[in-house]
């Protein structure tokens, strides 16, 4: 019997990997949305007897799509598939009733095994030979290269949240990735939200694999970062510069490490990162930036905003790749994807 199958996510990209993982044979009627309020008008429509839900989408996110599909009693069994891997995140979509929680990206075992735990498919780890059309999916992505650089961004993205959850101890709400390809006299338009804070402190660090180098960067609102180091438990006054420095370090470390250990594990490199350099304390952005020197031409800027809402914290980093970077980027997600 034909299962009707759903995959919501906001990108493309990620539409048509998760369309190749399911195996090969289960006898399935695959159907896209690019959002939650997509999603339950397919479930109404019984398009969804089961459905791969992202979390972190714009109209209508995983967390509302879930509470809809519960208060209207919707009959379809979820799974999540999503980049922001905290605990917090997965006992709240688990609380809502859905299936389970599974990270991006998805391999093709690792579903088959879930599936058969719930039997919802009886048999083997068979990589799907579907033909799979991103721009007849249902999506509305015009950029795919755009797309494919979002979506490998907020993998990296959500596994950076989990490991500063467990540094601070806090729940991290995560966005949808800001990516633009501009020059680097843009860049301040690319992070105009940033420029809004007049004192920022800034950490800076690179990275380079396999011809892919880029540029980290931590960006800190001066004005409550005396919440961060009360989250650090220092037991210190966070008048004390020595400790504003720490915790800097401390999390600049923590976020942009478990970023550049997402991307290359999805990418297959294994970067190599130079020591963190303190770009400045309570100064000006502009400022900070024209130091720095970057004279790349035309790059690829990645703005993520993190924030910890109960505490009043929000930081932001800020990836950028020059443009022979970006190609290799696509390069090896398309040959991975072709692969998988």
């Amino acid at each position: 019997m034909t299962t009707p199958v759903l995959i919501c996510d906001d990108s493309s990209f990620a539409r048509k990997q998760m369309a190749r993982s399911i195996p090969d044979g289960w006898d399935v009627t695959l159907s896209y949305a690019g959002n939650g309020q997509e999603a339950l008008d397919a479930i109404r429509a019984g398009k969804g007897d089961v459905m791969f839900l992202d979390l972190n989408m714009p109209v209508m996110d995983g967390y509302q799509t879930m509470e809809a599909i519960r208060e209207q009693d919707l009959p379809c069994l979820v799974i999540v598939v999503s980049g922001d891997v905290q605990p917090e995140a997965r006992s709240r979509m688990l609380s809502l009733g859905a299936l389970d929680f599974i990270r991006k990206p998805v391999d093709n075992i690792s579903l088959s095994e879930l599936l058969n735990q719930y039997g919802i498919y009886r048999g083997e780890a068979t990589a799907s030979k579907r033909v799979v059309d991103t721009l007849q999916d249902g999506g509305e992505q015009t950029d795919d290269r755009l797309d494919a650089y979002r979506e490998l961004v907020n993998v990296a993205m959500g596994r950076a949240g989990e490991s500063l959850a467990r540094l601070l101890g806090a729940f991290i709400d995560l966005p949808i990735p800001n990516v633009n390809v501009i020059e680097t006299t843009e860049i301040h338009m690319a992070i105009a939200e940033i420029n809004k804070n007049e004192r920022v402190s800034a950490v800076s660090k690179g990275f380079t694999s396999a011809g892919i180098h880029g540029e980290a960067l931590v960006i800190f609102n001066d004005m409550k970062f005396d919440n961060v180091i009360k989250l650090l438990n220092y037991g210190t006054s966070s008048d004390s510069e020595q400790y504003q420095l720490e915790a800097l370090m401390d999390v600049s470390n923590i976020l942009i490490g478990a970023c550049l250990n997402a991307l290359s594990a999805q990418l297959n490199v294994n970067f190599s990162h130079s020591h963190p350099i303190l770009l400045g304390q309570h100064s000006g952005l502009g400022t900070m930036l024209s130091s720095n020197g970057m004279r790349w031409g035309k790059i690829m800027a990645v703005e993520i905003g993190y924030a910890v809402k109960e505490r009043d914290i929000s930081f932001d980093l800020l990836l950028l790749f020059p443009e022979h970077a970006m190609k290799k980027i696509y390069s090896r997600l398309v040959d991975e994807d072709n692969v998988a």
